[in-house]
């Protein structure tokens, strides 16, 4: 049996590569992934539980502003340096209040808030029902057509809020903050398709995250019963509006010192994690001092080294410590 994190046995040398660059074919057997890339394990889609592999280390005064914008129900606004476990935030807040699966909206530049709140397929209903008036069957339901995005999933009226994690809103369209603040301070929104149906129609169930569970939107409108846990991250690629910010709670992430680097480690690969790595956090220090280094880089190196790996051969070591800001 293996120890955590070393795959190698102690006198493997340096037979750790599973690729050669010789052409010959190898059916070599891959070893365990690192935790935080284990995919399978981050949640559990059956049943709607977020058990987590991965800890999550927080200081006292930033739990502290996290629980401030759940006690006010206001979106939560993270910015900091890449990884500094932004987007991370929003998975320990589910996990720790059994909030279920994080739903999750990557802002880009076409992102637009009707993506968010819902998608209606007209080509794919208006197919459906050509094929079923020929075939002299009732049409299909038009909720079957209706599927609601990340935003318009959290806004369903439930028992227990959702956790919504808006992923590098400055990415988006400059004026998607400020097409954000009416659903933000009404909670609700309309579906246009669903309002123009005649007042006595019964409600529709529409198609949200869980394919199990449709929900049921009487005159096209969704409106929360309490506001959901929106968490907002920000690389500081640019300014928000002051009407959106007012509307926020703003959380600034440091880098992690030396010692919450080391309990870091330990957390994701356990104690043993400490031994024999002083090097490479110092080497991870004074890379980050002078440009832009990841939390999780340094965690890629302890692995590697606890694997066995010789970092120190070649250029490996910068290939794994590179910094953010330069093309390599």
């Amino acid at each position: 049996m293996v120890a955590p994190g070393r795959w190698l046995s102690e006198d493997a040398g340096d037979d750790w590569r599973l690729f050669h660059g010789d052409g010959e074919r190898r059916e070599e057997p891959f070893p365990d992934a690192p935790p935080w890339r284990q995919f399978d394990r981050q949640e559990n889609v059956t049943d709607g539980t977020a058990p987590r592999s991965r800890p999550y280390l927080i200081g006292s005064a930033e739990a502290d502003v996290v629980n401030a914008a759940l006690l006010l129900r206001r979106p939560l606004l993270i910015t900091g340096p890449p990884g500094t476990g932004k987007s991370s935030l929003a998975h320990a807040v589910a996990h720790e209040l059994a909030l279920g699966r994080v739903l999750h909206w990557p802002v880009n530049s076409r992102s637009t808030l009707q993506d968010a709140l819902y998608r209606y397929d007209a080509v794919g209903r208006l197919r459906e029902a050509t094929l079923r008036r020929d075939a002299d069957d009732t049409e299909p339901d038009i909720g079957q057509y209706v599927q609601l995005g990340p935003l318009g999933n959290a806004l369903l009226p439930r028992a227990r809020s959702r956790v919504l994690l808006v992923d590098e809103l400055d990415k988006g369209d400059i004026d998607l903050p400020n097409d954000l603040l009416t659903v933000f301070e009404e909670g609700e929104f309309a579906i246009p398709e669903l309002t123009r149906l005649p007042a006595e129609h019964a409600p529709v169930r529409v198609q949200t995250d869980d394919p199990e569970e449709p929900a049921s939107v009487t005159r096209g409108r969704v409106r929360c019963t309490e506001f959901p846990v929106v968490i907002i991250t920000s690389n500081g690629e640019r300014d928000f509006p002051p009407a959106f910010l007012r509307r926020c709670v703003r959380l600034d992430l440091p880098e992690p010192d030396e010692s919450r680097l080391r309990q870091i480690l330990a957390a994701h690969l356990g104690p043993e994690a400490l031994d024999g790595t002083d090097d490479l956090v110092r080497e991870f220090l004074d890379r980050r001092a002078i440009g832009e280094l990841a939390t999780d880089q340094l965690l890629n190196a302890v692995f590697l080294r606890q694997g066995g790996v010789n970092l120190d051969a070649g250029s490996l070591l910068e290939a794994v410590l590179h910094r953010l800001g330069r093309v390599v």
